[in-house]
């Protein structure tokens, strides 16, 4: 087992370990009312700057950066309305022109709001837009660039566009219809849908999720200008205590005194493989001498495919994971990521790293085809698995953050757990894909001993039986001949 750091065009530092509500109303999670790590009061903490000191010789080294690092472009924007405010700013959105949004652009004003697209303070104006589809960055007024690699806009039909008129601000309005936000100085411009689908996902191929569910239906029309959300955005869910900012998140770090996070974006349930994973490399943190190196567990909770787990169930069988011991609580925290998922690879896992710098993660691990899925035409992967960890050692605006590659863990069928693959004996090992792993729970056949702790297995067969049950229930009565 070895560690090899690696160091790109001199400014970038990644580090390689080379090792031998749920949709169904049937299904009843168990959510704690509180955090699944013990939560207590945040507090900030403020760090005093050193003074200066004279030079010192250093190692010949590559230097690996250890403090909690800055958000991109400064400090952390807050987009929702001081409480004594509220009133009169809904007053003044009652009165504006009305843009209704649907949930998933609930969820993108949620992610604005908070930070994690730090410095972005509303949907994209042509010109930002522009930048994040084309360089996937965007270059701030004093040169500074940083990374944006998914357009963060809000489309409307003819009939709103028309309807806004010559309004300089709208009222943004719910799928519910509760007054959401006020969108101020607002730029209207062309929604080339095609240019956009085929610059984000590399193909405008039929079939995938984000573009059928969003983009397709969606207005010829984008619509940019500045957020002012009106409160803080809610689910009401049984997860919202998991959902904590980029500035709880930081204050968290502070509280446990972290010199190192290391963040892991997953959508799927955790098994033995990933945790073999995030253990494997706490261990190699402390042996590069840090002291705390906390783990942030971070799933996605937006908009994910209709295959994909639920979150309540992913949050439900993360939170067994810690309670069997497969994670430690003292050094894990579990919160919900709530940016939409849209199945972008390389381009989309710029987003996912840069959302983590904001919330203060100095690393981040990546592994293979990271926001991948199939072709949805062709019987082949849609992107190279390699491609997302090569792009993030290279991505503008991603230099300051530590990449954390990681091999494929596989069930050892001789040692009986999940264990770093080994090519010198690749027949001893079994890929469980995410399909087989479903295939698994919804026949109700157990997988091999050690692939997952019994308390999160059991999670997902109650899920998948609920899941069965609630389609026999819709599927229509035989009719007697």
């Amino acid at each position: 087992m070895s560690l090899t750091i690696k160091s790109h065009f001199a400014s970038r530092t990644y580090l390689s370990f080379t090792t031998k509500p749920s949709r169904f109303t049937g299904y009843n999670t168990k959510i704690r009312p509180n955090s699944i790590y013990h939560f207590n009061p945040l507090r900030l903490t403020y760090y005093q700057p050193k003074k200066m000191q004279a030079p010192v010789q250093y190692s010949p080294a590559p230097l690996i950066k250890s403090s909690l690092i800055e958000p991109d472009g400064g400090a952390l924007v807050d987009l929702v309305v001081p409480e004594g405010e509220r009133g009169a700013k809904t007053i003044e959105a009652e009165s504006l022109p009305k843009v209704r949004l649907t949930k998933i652009d609930v969820e993108w004003v949620h992610v604005i709001s908070e930070g994690w697209a730090n410095p972005l303070k509303g949907f994209m104006r042509e010109d930002e837009y522009l930048q994040s589809l084309h360089f996937s960055s965007l270059r701030l007024k004093d040169g500074y660039v940083v990374n944006m690699s998914l357009p963060i806009v809000l489309a409307i039909d003819d009939e709103t566009k028309e309807r806004i008129g010559s309004s300089s601000h709208v009222g943004l309005v719910g799928p519910d219809g509760d007054l959401i936000a006020i969108l101020r100085s607002i730029e209207i411009y062309k929604h080339n849908k095609e240019e956009r689908i085929a610059r984000t996902w590399g193909t405008t191929a039929p079939g995938l999720p984000y573009v059928e569910e969003v983009i397709t239906p969606a207005g010829n029309w984008l619509i940019g200008g500045d957020l002012e959300v009106l409160k803080p955005i809610k689910y009401n869910d049984g997860l919202d205590h998991y959902r904590l900012s980029p500035k709880q998140l930081r204050k968290e770090f502070d509280r446990r005194n972290a010199d190192a996070v290391f963040a892991f974006q997953l959508r799927n349930p955790v098994h033995n493989g990933h945790a073999l994973l995030m253990n494997d490399t706490r261990r190699r943190l402390l042996e590069m001498g840090f002291k705390n190196p906390i783990l942030l567990l971070h799933p996605l909770g937006g908009f994910t495919k209709a295959d994909d787990v639920p979150l309540d169930v992913r949050m439900e069988q993360h939170s067994k994971v810690l309670e069997d011991g497969v994670l430690d609580p003292e050094t894990t925290i579990v919160a919900i990521f709530p940016s939409p998922m849209h199945y972008a690879g390389p381009t989309e896992v710029q987003w996912h790293a840069k959302a983590r710098i904001n919330a203060g993660a100095n690393f981040y691990i990546v592994g293979r085809d990271p926001a991948g899925m199939g072709h949805p035409t062709e019987k082949r992967d849609l992107y190279d698995p390699d491609h997302g960890k090569k792009v993030l050692s290279m991505a503008p605006g991603l230099e300051k953050l530590n990449i954390l590659p990681f091999r494929v863990a596989a069930y050892d069928i001789v040692a009986k757990k999940m264990a770093f693959f080994d090519p010198s004996r690749a027949k001893d090992f079994l890929f469980i894909s995410g399909t087989k792993m479903r295939t698994y729970a919804r026949t109700g056949e157990n997988p091999p001993d050690g692939f997952m702790c019994p308390g999160g297995w059991e999670v997902l067969v109650k899920y998948y039986e609920s899941l069965q049950a609630e389609e026999a229930t819709q599927q229509p009565a035989a009719v007697p001949s």
